[in-house]
């Protein structure tokens, strides 16, 4: 088994922990804050991280060069807006059609990498990418209770283009992340993925540090009193991100993406068994089309 694998599928796992985490704290700080939470308290432990990969494991760190920091630049920006587009769109009263529509990640990550980083995706894959798009899609739906009239009719509204954007802005984080690892040139993949993970974080909280200095200190306050829930989501995030990281430096990051829906699968199975939630017919349909889109990606 290719080792991306794997760390895909741990890092869908972390994903879906954090998104849990990130609940519990949901109403003591704002999305935005919560989202701060992620990135300033993974901070210092990503650089323990990468402390302990080079004195402890022996690693070589890799010189850093212009085009990794500005990949690194442009992918956590990328994803800082990603937050805000996202917080925008739930401003419009069709915000559930924008909210489906940003489940297109997936497709344009395998697009704009091929368009920054000249990354193929093979027939089977592409299938894949489809397949699993549309389970999203579908699941999506289930979620905000949408029928296919009523997104049809939404194709043309703006909440539409603003879910269209916030997959676009989450799609390019991914796709610069990954380029900022590949331009290392390292051999070590693992210290790539490391040193890539702490330089964007250090970038996204010195950033979203200014905005909240500016514009809302009260709520920054608040990030760092509520450091005993907010703590956990920082180290789950900080695992949970440099595998994503390991994964993207060692395949293309469309099929990285596309076997992590395996995260909507742990979200269906708690709902099913740990909460005893009831399953309908449209998300039994959605997590099929999931499965068979994860089988095609490890078939190819």
């Amino acid at each position: 088994m290719s080792l991306w694998i794997p760390i895909t599928i741990v890092a869908a796992f972390l994903q879906n922990l954090r998104s849990v985490l990130q609940k519990a704290i949901r109403g003591r700080l704002s999305t935005a804050g919560a989202a701060y939470a992620r990135f300033v308290y993974a901070l210092p432990l990503a650089m323990l991280y990468l402390w302990g990969l080079q004195a402890v494991g022996g690693f070589m760190v890799p010189q850093a060069n212009a085009t990794f920091v500005l990949y690194c630049a442009l992918g956590g920006i990328a994803q800082i807006l990603f937050t805000v587009v996202l917080l925008w769109m739930f401003s419009f009263r069709s915000f559930a059609v924008g909210t489906t529509f940003s489940k297109l990640e997936v497709v344009l990550i395998a697009v704009i990498g091929g368009i920054l980083l000249g990354d193929t995706v093979g027939p089977l894959a592409a299938l894949a990418i489809g397949i699993g798009a549309a389970g999203t899609v579908v699941l999506a739906m289930t979620e905000t209770d949408l029928s296919p009239r009523a997104l049809l009719r939404g194709v043309t509204e703006k909440a539409t283009l603003i879910g269209l954007l916030s997959a676009a802005l989450l799609g390019a984080s991914v796709v610069c992340f990954r380029g900022a690892a590949l331009a290392l040139g390292s051999p070590d993949f693992i210290m790539s993925a490391a040193l890539t993970l702490v330089v964007a974080l250090t970038i996204q909280t010195l950033a979203m540090g200014a905005w909240f200095l500016i514009f809302d200190r009260a709520e920054l306050g608040r990030v760092f009193t509520e450091w005993r829930r907010a703590a956990p989501v920082g180290l789950v995030g900080m695992a949970c991100s440099a595998c994503w990281f390991m994964a993207f430096t060692l395949q293309n990051a469309a099929y990285v993406r596309a076997l992590g829906q395996v995260e909507l699968l742990f979200t269906f199975a708690a709902g099913l068994f740990v909460f005893g939630e009831k399953t309908t017919r449209t998300e039994v349909i959605g997590v099929a089309l999931i499965v068979c889109a994860i089988l095609l990606i490890l078939l190819e």
